[in-house]
């Protein structure tokens, strides 16, 4: 049976970028990052960049919920949810 973390150790703000990759918080210059799940605060659209390198669009995420996928990028560019937070 696979073993699934469900709490995190580091957090940190997310910039929706269309160009840059949210930086990984267990390296020192922010590169390197593995995926991380994100907290959403403000219900929206979320377009995220998967670690698996799939561009998808998350539709109507209610405020207040994580999303359980491995994500190395959020996008500016159709992302509406506020309140954008990375979890490792």
């Amino acid at each position: 049976m696979a073993y699934q973390k469900l709490q995190s150790s580091r957090a940190a703000v997310v910039t929706p970028s269309d160009t840059v990759n949210i930086p990984s918080v267990s390296s020192q210059d922010g590169s390197g990052n593995n995926g991380c799940v994100l907290y959403v605060a403000g219900a929206g659209n979320l377009r995220v960049l998967t670690v698996g390198g799939d561009d998808v669009l998350f539709s109507n995420i209610q405020g207040g919920s994580f999303l359980p996928v491995q994500v190395k990028r959020v996008f500016s560019t159709n992302t509406t949810a506020t309140g954008i937070v990375a979890l490792w």
